[in-house]
């Protein structure tokens, strides 16, 4: 029996073409949500970006945010797990160095370190994400765990430093930047707090997702699923592969595993 559906946002949840959710996917989750079912999203985005879920917004019933960082149920923490600050201060230097863009996230808020126009070209134009003053200096962060680190550079680069980030770990899907999060802090491991949190044993949880950054909370739920429109490694990962998100993949899987009629 399937009580709770974990759901990655961009790509699985909404669209990348039309930065939207699949009307066919909020018929079913409303569907899902009236008939008991708990509905929770599992997003690399902190929570100060979560700007495109509206259309579902009143069905969520908790948020697991910056890759497994950060997890809560309305006003209730379920963990907030930082980066130390040794860590934070080599990829800044790092990026000082190597002239490249990072999104600094604290709890509660973000600065960009360094800014470039591939954060604009990549988060504003084609995230949607719009709420982000690009003035604001990383020192008004002081004071904030840090939970997240999103680089702007490629492979090749994020190797490189992330041997010297050794409290650290990466998880990237999307070719133009990474999120780094502490070691530990996952989706997947968020998902196992959440449930014990909400009294939900995992074999009872369903998760969706798209990106490399799915990977774990595919694995660690009772049922993984993979968008149509996933990498391979993450289709590999999951129990079981439904269509694309703009072709009620959502929906298709909930009905596959008789979550809705």
């Amino acid at each position: 029996m399937i009580r709770a559906v974990f759901l990655d946002i961009d790509g699985t949840l909404v669209s990348f073409t039309t930065h939207r959710i699949p009307q066919s996917t909020v018929d079913a989750l409303t569907e899902f949500h009236n008939g008991g079912g708990k509905v929770y999203i599992s997003t690399g985005r902190p929570i100060a970006i979560v700007n495109n879920i509206g259309q579902i917004k009143d069905l969520v019933d908790g948020y697991i945010t910056f890759n497994g960082a950060y997890s809560f149920v309305g006003e209730r923490e379920v963990n907030c797990d930082a980066i130390p600050d040794e860590d934070v201060k080599a990829m800044i230097d790092d990026a000082r160095r190597n002239d490249y863009t990072v999104l600094v996230c604290g709890k509660r808020d973000l600065a960009i370190y360094n800014y470039h126009d591939v954060f604009n070209e990549v988060f504003v134009k084609g995230l949607g994400v719009s709420c982000i003053d690009p003035s604001k200096p990383v020192s008004d962060l002081k004071g904030q765990p840090i939970l997240q680190l999103t680089p702007f550079f490629n492979i090749s680069a994020e190797r490189k430093v992330m041997g010297q980030m050794p409290h650290s770990v990466s998880a990237r899907w999307n070719p133009n930047f990474t999120d780094i999060t502490v070691r530990g802090a996952d989706k997947g491991h968020a998902l196992r707090m959440m449930a014990e949190a909400e009294g939900l044993d995992v074999s009872e949880c369903m998760a969706f997702g798209d990106g490399g950054n799915d990977i774990s909370i595919l694995k660690a739920a009772g049922i993984g699923v993979a968008m149509g429109n996933a990498a391979d490694d993450v289709k590999a990962a999951a129990d079981y592969v439904t269509t694309h998100v703009d072709d009620n993949g959502i929906a298709n899987a909930l009905r596959h595993y008789g979550a809705i009629k």
